[in-house]
């Protein structure tokens, strides 16, 4: 199937724009891959330093006979996406060596819980976290001992902070190893009933505590499709993950022999062998046009708006707000995930999961076929699916027919014909809205304005039973430069009681809210935020405002150019729970449409 028109003007767009960027960022990997495998230019003290401690792999090492994986671990015992990776560095430690090479953990990023800072003042050092975490991976890898990088990440902020450095390093060979996601515990729908239930009153914190300990009950990715699943996706879909890797169980024979295998292939793509291929070369602009389309088919996460952008800017690639738009305009919905749907990812998994969407995306022509990855040349690998038989891993074609279509549909025959996401715009400004879980008469709205500067205010207004009539509920001074941008999950719950009650509903903000925002219509992201001027800033309860989802329009009557702009006191936001040692950030980060970022 040839590319679709729509998806090759996009491209084209993106590589004119990004045109002297890109080039002057190739330029830099091809300067830095001349000058050879890092070890040659260390002083032999440089190098005692540097295997004093690798046991039996020091020899090895001091004779460069053999390339050295630098690992870059996210691992922490406080996400259990994350916990898994405590025993992958003695595994690929293992691989490297039967692979005839030698790995070392180059150093570790922190990786913030979003779960557990939710409603928290630690979720305002969440998205500047990225930035650390990018940071932290480039100091990892300046001691400039490696031959090639394995990224062991999974989460929200983590994975766009290592491929923000997987970028700025992208002269060397680089894979992500997956943990793949927890088994299925209590079903993700009838954890929001309780937790709707539990907002309303009718159920005890005994009764919410039961069902959020059986919904998140072990090792392994929470299995909504949020954030942390849509950067599995990504990755996959972008080539940096091993075909079929994504949304294999921790702690299974075949996880293990994946971490293996993905350590033998990346070790196979260094300058000391035949087919050097530099994560540079994979990080292309078809590869960021795929993981758009990728986001839009399966409905993903909307803080991939944000971090799609930043990553691409580490690799010389100018993406624009109107770039997804275009992309979803073409792409079909063919995933239902929880809060898309019922299922979680372990049942997108069984239905066909990555090896069949990619399949279809690509005979329907949403995907460039002609890619690098680190499985080899073209996108045609992805559509295999990795198959342990007696102990040896092999890969085999996968699914062509959906083994469950009410989770996951054919090209041809979509959920909806468009991707989950749209971009809003209007005379109040510009931002994004993930459509995919809200029902089609909930995707237009006109009402008026409650205003709030705080989402404790939001709640407490709805505790006290103030929401009786229509309203669109405006949350601002929530952006990256007011109090660094902190989901905003915690107000689901009882946004969607509001919803049940049978009043049209909907929030509008610049601060975030994931790949949860659930079936309530949500304007995200405003830009410009209010805390830099923007037009939230200048919003009085009772503007009539207007969402209109298919219309990509958000909009008030109002004379906003007649007001002065509130000034709320936001220095509670600049001390405590570490946010005082982030006011660099603060004061440098760019608008969410460029990333929200402080570094790129």
């Amino acid at each position: 199937m040839p590319l679709d028109a729509t998806i090759a003007r996009v491209t084209d767009t993106i590589m004119a724009r990004s045109a002297d960027t890109r080039r002057d960022y190739l330029d830099r990997m091809r300067r830095a891959a001349d000058e050879g495998p890092r070890r040659a230019h260390l002083s032999c003290s440089n190098q005692a330093h540097a295997y004093a401690a690798s046991g039996p792999d020091k020899e090895t090492l001091a004779g460069h006979r053999a390339p050295n994986l630098g690992i870059v671990t996210a691992y922490n015992d406080m996400l259990s996406a994350h916990q898994p990776f405590e025993r992958f560095p003695d595994l690929i430690r293992a691989a490297a060596r039967a692979a005839g090479g030698t790995a070392q953990v180059a150093g570790g990023v922190p990786a913030m819980c979003d779960g557990v800072t939710q409603g928290q003042a630690g979720m305002e050092l969440s998205l500047f976290s990225r930035d650390v975490i990018a940071l932290a991976a480039g100091v990892a890898l300046s001691h400039n001992t490696f031959d090639a990088a394995a990224y062991l990440g999974v989460c929200d902020k983590i994975v766009p902070g290592l491929v923000i450095a997987a970028a700025t390093f992208g002269h060397l060979p680089t894979v992500f190893i997956p943990a793949g996601p927890m088994t299925s515990g209590l079903p993700n729908d009838e954890k929001a009933k309780v937790r709707q239930q539990f907002a309303a009153g009718e159920v005890d914190r005994e009764a919410l505590m039961r069902a959020e300990m059986a919904a998140y009950h072990g090792p392994g990715t929470c299995t909504f499709y949020g954030t942390a699943n849509s950067n599995q996706m990504l990755m996959e879909i972008m080539g940096l993950h091993l075909p079929g890797a994504s949304f294999v169980n921790p702690g299974t024979p075949l996880r293990d022999a994946l971490t293996a295998a993905a350590v033998e292939r990346v070790l196979g793509l260094t300058r000391l062998g035949n087919a050097y291929t530099p994560a540079c070369d994979i990080l292309d602009e078809r590869a960021f046009v795929n993981g758009m389309v990728g986001l839009m088919a399966t409905g993903g996460s909307t803080n991939l708006v944000i971090h799609l952008p930043a990553m691409a800017r580490a690799a010389g690639i100018l993406l624009e707000p109107e770039d997804f738009d275009a992309v979803s305009s073409v792409t079909p919905l063919m995933a239902r995930i929880y809060p898309n749907g019922l299922a979680d990812v372990n049942h997108f998994h069984a239905a066909g999961g990555m090896a069949y969407l990619i399949g279809e995306l690509l005979e329907a022509g949403l995907l460039h076929a002609d890619v690098t990855t680190v499985a080899g040349p073209g996108l045609s690998r992805y559509t295999e699916e990795p198959k342990l038989q007696d102990g040896a891993l092999s890969w085999q074609a996968g699914p062509r027919e959906s083994l469950n279509d009410r989770i996951l549909r054919p090209h041809d025959d979509p959920f909806q014909p468009t991707g989950g996401l749209a971009q809003l715009t209007g005379n109040l400004g510009e931002g994004v809205i993930k459509i995919s879980a809200v029902r089609p008469e909930h995707q237009a709205i006109e009402a008026p304005a409650r205003v709030f500067d705080d989402p404790a205010a939001v709640l407490a207004a709805f505790k006290a039973g103030q929401f009786t009539e229509d309203c669109v509920i405006v949350l601002r001074f929530q952006g990256p430069r007011a109090n660094g941008m902190p989901e905003l999950h915690g107000l689901t719950p009882a946004l969607s009681v509001l919803l049940d009650r049978g009043l049209k509903v909907a929030l509008v903000t610049d601060g975030r809210m994931s790949g949860a925002s659930g079936k309530v219509p949500a304007a995200l992201h405003l830009s410009p935020e209010a805390a830099m001027g923007g037009a939230l800033a200048m919003l009085q309860d009772g503007d009539l405002i207007r969402l209109d989802a298919r219309a990509g329009t958000l909009e008030t009557e109002a004379d906003l150019g007649a007001r002065s702009p509130a000034t709320p006191d936001l220095s509670a936001n600049r001390h405590g729970t570490g946010r005082e040692l982030f006011q660099l950030f603060r004061d440098r980060v760019g608008e969410a449409r460029y990333g929200a970022a402080s570094l790129v």
